[in-house]
């Protein structure tokens, strides 16, 4: 199996690692998070002109491996731009399932011109599943969306949202939904992102597609949306595992820098194990996904590690920097937080070892 990138994915890595690097610095982020929409538009035209918004639309424009490479440098520099959840995530969805009017939609989106939200999670939901207690009725030949959609990632700005809901015959049917018909109430997380709760009361939608069970299409979706989230923590964990190790390099005390301590440069390396344990299985999802394999068993396997490589790799960094690692004007703290949401989001490692556990029936006991 052949672990190394194309001459074409390197152009996208490097390309994509040189607009964040210009437009980001730990002070330049901090300011640019605190603006009414919380990401640069200067930033996602630009990701627009090198095709990143329009990745995994038609076979033409890339797949999962070059939304991996990207939301990895995503998170080496906790770029605030919400490429996976206002742009790929969605529009993947009405690639597959819409109809030509439709997927014309998806030039605006990767021109950066339309902003999109994958409004599907809802309150008490653990873990990925395509079950939602909101409901569309069919009046006529119209749709009317009734539910609550809390956390919507992107909701806040979004204009136009890809909407889950309960079919009246069973199953769950996707929408697409004019955000300014809805009622939105916009919030920060603790990360420095944005979302919103959606409340739809009787709202008009339109099919995506046909109005039809969707549930392989969600499920489907949120496996894709599960890789980019590695990835994009794999990124995070790279560059806070640098800073240690470059803060152990130049911190002195006691008149020696703290890499002459054997506990901690032991610390360190347990930091790299778990970063390369991680990586193999952001890996492991991507390519899994590139071969055509949407298994939510390999996204659980590769969340779990994820989520447990973050943790260790977030705590230890503030650990080892000492007190500087948890002010607000460093990066290490915010690299930490981002982990923690990341581990959150589609279910924590807790809920992936409950996804794991019920398909332990699929396989034969082994005795030694």
């Amino acid at each position: 199996m052949d672990f190394q990138l194309s001459e074409e994915q390197v152009l996208l890595r490097d390309t994509t690692r040189e607009v964040f690097s210009r437009a980001y610095d730990p002070e330049s982020r901090l300011k640019t998070l605190d603006t009414d929409l919380g990401f640069s538009r200067e930033v996602w035209s630009q990701l627009a002109e090198i095709g990143v918004l329009g990745l995994g639309f038609d076979e033409d424009s890339g797949g999962q491996i070059e939304i991996q490479v990207v939301a990895t440098e995503i998170g080496r520099r906790l770029a605030p731009e919400p490429v996976v959840h206002a742009a790929l995530g969605p529009g993947t969805l009405i690639a597959g399932l819409g109809t030509p009017e439709q997927r014309s939609l998806l030039d605006e989106v990767a021109a950066g011109e339309r902003l999109l939200a994958f409004a599907h999670l809802e309150r008490g939901m653990r873990g990925p599943t395509a079950e939602v207690t909101t409901n569309a009725a069919r009046e006529g030949d119209s749709w009317l969306l009734s539910g609550r959609k809390n956390p919507v990632i992107a909701g806040d700005c979004a204009h136009t949202l890809v909407v889950s809901a309960a079919l009246p015959d069973a199953g769950t049917g996707l929408f697409l939904v004019d955000a300014s018909s809805v009622v939105r109430q916009p919030y920060r997380t603790f990360d420095g992102r944005r979302g919103a709760q959606i409340d739809l009361d009787a709202t008009p939608a339109e099919p995506l597609g046909e109005a039809a069970d969707a549930s392989a299409a969600v499920g489907d979706a949120l496996v894709r949306v599960s890789s980019a989230l590695c990835a994009e923590a794999l990124g995070a964990m790279e560059e806070a595992l640098r800073l240690t190790s470059e803060y152990l390099t130049q911190r002195k005390q006691f008149g020696v820098t703290l890499n002459t301590f054997q506990t901690l440069t032991q610390r360190a390396a347990d930091m790299y194990v778990s970063l390369e344990l991680a990586r193999s299985m952001a890996l492991y999802a991507a390519m899994s996904i590139a071969d055509g394999d949407l298994d939510p068993t390999i996204a659980a396997r590769a969340k779990l590690q994820i989520g447990r490589s973050g943790r260790h790799i977030g705590q230890e960094a503030i650990q080892l920097h000492g007190g500087i690692g948890v002010t607000a004007e460093y990066p290490v703290g915010h690299y930490a937080a981002r982990l923690t949401a990341i581990e959150q989001t589609l279910g924590s490692s807790q809920d992936q070892l409950h996804v794991l556990m019920r398909r332990l029936g699929d396989y034969e006991v082994v005795t030694i």
